[in-house]
């Protein structure tokens, strides 16, 4: 796998219509800087709004992957960002006239053939690979899918599909060497559907630029010669057609003998290019489609901003512990005496955290509290779970070093035992829900196994020169 940044070396352009749209778009491929990323912009909007590829950005998967940021969007993605990481390209810039990349024949070859001809440079920057340290799994148990990412010094990619029809039957394929295998036998599998579906599609407002040269139309029931032309009439085709003897739509000759799910590896080659980073793992997929391969990019990439942030905090990695007392000093703005969580063990971020905090008879408010009998203040737990919640929001906050998490509102807090001189708190934070800046969150206090205290509080974010009105 290549170590160093890539782009292109010149501006390529290429012009067609839509899949699903049907609607006519000039796209150009131009170089991009270092740690720039792939992102598209529509040119023919009044500003010509970027859209970067991320799966943060992804507003529909009907049919295809459709990116969007406000009123503009790019639909039907993945079969260019299939070409594009393929290639392992890492920083480019993609120029739409239009809301559709064009469909060509269907796969991913035209894209790869027209970026070989921009040809690459190898840019000073490494490659921020996400190495996948432990399995990752994502299951959706209504429709039989699995994906999972295993730990792996590479990239492969392993997929099947079983659609429970004889027309198709099971089909499985891999990828094990994307610079050997993806452009000879890969990038060229066409998208496919079965005949059954196109009707419903066309009722959706779809394939209005898809005909028999740009997919694979897979008859999966019988059809009479008048229900045919009924179709063809429908979607507007100026083909005739007929039923092939090979269960395809006029007769169409496959690339590959397993086309269909070489094109399904395609499309997940393309979603997974939505976390925004190059892979260092085994890919194993079972019946993925573009919801699912979504879903598993959205969940991978959590784990890149989780992995990015722990990497640019906590300089020197220690055995159990994300976040050691240095880490937590960068992050938080609090400082002695009101500094009340040492370390974090454990984050998922916008999900869970758990911080710990060593009690000590040097604590400041044993002095007062009480003279005799030390025991530590309810309310400066809640405090030490606010402080450890606050950690879990690091990527919702942008320019983190900018902000402030106050307290907004606290619910039900309950104090079940004494926290006292020599025990450890440990602090689970759990996120309730979150609405742009306003998160709710549920805490609880541990000592051992025994639940100490627990609570449910409201946060907000302010500007650190923003005035928080006495929150």
């Amino acid at each position: 796998m290549l170590e160093q940044q890539r782009t292109i070396a010149k501006s390529v352009s290429m012009s067609g219509i839509g899949l699903h749209t049907g609607t006519s778009c000039t796209m150009t491929f131009k170089p991009s800087h270092e740690n720039t990323g792939i992102k598209f912009v529509r040119i023919d909007l009044g500003g010509s709004p970027e859209i970067p590829a991320t799966s943060d950005n992804v507003v529909d998967i009907s049919r295809g992957t459709t990116l969007g940021v406000g009123e503009a969007k790019v639909h039907t993605v993945e079969h260019v960002l299939a070409a594009i990481v393929g290639l392992q390209i890492d920083n480019i810039t993609i120029e739409l006239d239009g809301i559709e990349p064009p469909v060509i024949d269907g796969s991913a070859k035209p894209y790869v053939d027209i970026l070989q001809e921009a040809g690459f440079v190898q840019q000073e920057a490494p490659k921020d690979y996400l190495i996948i340290d432990e399995t990752v799994m994502y299951h959706d148990e209504k429709n039989q899918i699995d994906i999972a990412a295993l730990p792996l010094d590479g990239y492969r990619i392993s997929v099947m599909v079983d659609y429970q029809n004889p027309a198709l039957g099971s089909q499985h394929t891999g990828l094990f060497d994307l610079e050997k295998e993806f452009v000879e036998e890969f990038s060229s599998a066409r998208t496919f559907c079965f005949l059954s579906e196109v009707e419903s599609l066309a009722d959706q407002g779809l394939i209005k630029g898809g005909d028999i040269n740009n997919a694979i139309v897979i008859v999966d029931h019988k059809v009479s010669i008048e229900e045919l032309e009924k179709l063809r009439n429908k979607i507007g085709l100026k083909d005739k057609l007929v039923i092939g003897e090979n269960s395809i739509l006029n007769n169409k000759e496959l690339r590959y003998r397993n086309e269909p799910v070489r094109h399904k590896l395609l499309d997940l080659l393309g979603d997974l290019a939505l976390i925004g980073a190059p892979l260092k793992a085994q890919i194993l997929a079972a019946r993925p489609g573009h919801r699912a391969n979504v879903e598993f990019a959205k969940q991978v990439r959590k784990l890149y901003q989780q992995k990015k942030i722990v990497k640019k905090y906590q300089l020197v990695k220690k055995e159990g512990i994300v976040f050691d007392i240095n880490a937590i000093q960068k992050i938080l703005p609090h400082r002695y005496p009101f500094l009340l969580v040492d370390k974090i063990t454990h984050l998922e971020l916008d999900k869970k955290v758990i911080g710990v905090k060593s009690v000590t008879i040097n604590e400041p408010f044993f002095s007062g509290h009480f003279p005799g009998q030390p025991i530590m203040p309810g309310v400066l737990i809640i405090e030490a779970m606010a402080q450890t919640g606050g950690i879990m929001l690091l990527n919702s906050l942008g320019d983190f070093e900018d902000k402030l998490v106050v307290f907004m509102q606290i619910n039900n807090a309950k104090f079940r035992k004494p926290v006292v001189p020599g025990d450890t708190l440990y602090l689970e934070i759990e996120m309730a829900n979150k609405k742009s800046k306003i998160f709710n969150m549920k805490g609880r206090a541990f000592v051992n196994d025994n639940l100490v205290a627990e609570a449910e509080f409201m946060a907000g974010v302010v500007d650190k020169n923003q005035k928080s009105n006495g929150m």
